[in-house]
């Protein structure tokens, strides 16, 4: 109830300066509300490459807002969007109320307090170019929710003109999420994906880990991400027996693990020097699937991006009842994944010793996917944007 009671007021408040602000005039410039970088990164790059003319405003949080403060260009503006900080709270409100393009990378809660001019477009470019575990309405969490919070997750939904996508099969799933008809997707590929097709880029990003840290060129690199799991922002220790990894791998492998942004890890890997390392602040998580050898996940989206690189994964769903009753899948898990499940860590050692994988099983994941992420989804986005500036 206090929780609701903090809602309502706090959707109020910025309703209404929302509303104030809207007494200034549409301007022909873009706002992103981000909580994620590489969407909305590439898609920068590419307007900037394509246009300088229309400016683009950062609504960041915290933990995005040094990344584009030390990367947009001249002319353009990051904005740390929170009530703690008020005066750019009202400056993000400002530039929100009066855009004449908003992009969107998630579900954002004001959404469902404001009224856009109608010839305003907003697209939702969402922030993972697949799915395993259910989201929106098909959450199973939703049938806890109060009549309140669904009435805001449905006007939060209706907010979103267009959605991005990169399969028919990704397309399908949005429109069951967010109970939005399928032509409101556009079908032109998930920008972050670009860069596997950029040879150039990829060996400059090894080339620049092997320079930081020689020691992963002369091993295998197993990369351990695990999605988020709600209730879990803090953690000081891993699902998975390190030790045992240690003994049968340490020789020809590297442990690196990559926690999610939303997870404060503090892990003691002090008896694991040489064997593990914690990438968890690297910033952009597809660099490090660049020197990775093995992907070990779960729930996460990572594999539909890993998917691009044809490489093994294991997937590791260490609590599989309690995640699928909780969560639930848009597919049997165990038909969805593109790889040897295991429930433990020896199961884990087998299946790399052993390399049972299936490199037709991934080329066909990949396919069904990815099938519009074919190198350009930055630049159709990019011009899908501008055009609805003119």
């Amino acid at each position: 109830m206090v929780r609701e009671i903090a809602i309502y007021i706090y959707l109020k408040l910025f309703s209404f300066l929302f509303k104030l602000a809207k007494f200034f005039p549409i301007q022909k410039k873009i706002v992103f509300c981000v909580s994620f970088i590489e969407n909305n990164y590439f898609i920068y790059n590419e307007l900037k490459s394509l246009s300088q003319s229309y400016p683009c405003i950062f609504l960041t949080d915290h933990k995005t807002n040094s990344f584009f403060k030390e990367r947009i260009t001249t002319g353009d503006k990051v904005v740390l969007f929170s009530p703690k900080h008020l005066v750019s709270f009202f400056i993000g409100i400002y530039h929100l109320a009066t855009a004449k393009v908003v992009v969107l990378d998630n579900y954002f809660g004001f959404l469902s307090a404001v009224q856009f001019n109608n010839d305003v477009k907003k697209l939702q470019i969402w922030h993972a170019n697949g799915a395993i575990k259910t989201f929106g309405w098909k959450d199973y969490s939703i049938k806890y929710r109060t009549s309140g919070a669904k009435e805001r997750f449905a006007a939060v939904y209706d907010q979103f003109d267009f959605i991005l996508s990169g399969s028919k099969k990704m397309s399908k799933i949005y429109g069951e999420a967010f109970s939005l008809p399928q032509n409101r997707m556009i079908e032109v590929g998930i920008p972050r994906t670009d860069i596997f097709f950029d040879q150039t880029y990829i060996e400059k990003v090894k080339n620049n880990f092997y320079t930081n840290y020689p020691i992963l060129k002369n091993k295998q690199v197993i990369l351990y991400a695990p999605t988020f799991r709600d209730n879990k922002e803090e953690t000081s220790e891993l699902p998975l027996n390190i030790s045992y990894l240690k003994e049968y791998l340490e020789s020809d492998y590297i442990l690196i693990i990559k926690l999610h942004p939303s997870i404060n890890n503090a892990i003691d890997l002090t008896n694991y020097e040489g064997f593990i390392y914690d990438f968890s602040d690297y910033p952009t998580m597809n660099d490090l699937l660049f020197i990775t050898d093995i992907l070990i996940t779960d729930y996460s989206s990572i594999p539909f991006e890993y998917s691009f690189l044809h490489k093994p994964m294991i997937f590791y769903p260490y609590d599989l009842k309690e995640y699928s009753q909780t969560r639930g899948f848009w597919e049997p898990y165990e038909q969805l994944v593109p790889g040897p499940i295991a429930y433990n860590t020896e199961e884990i050692v087998h299946f790399i010793k052993e390399s049972i994988f299936d490199e037709r099983q991934i080329e066909t994941f990949h396919k069904e996917w990815n099938t519009y992420s074919l190198g350009n989804a930055s630049k159709n986005v990019a011009n899908l944007l501008i055009n609805w500036l003119k």
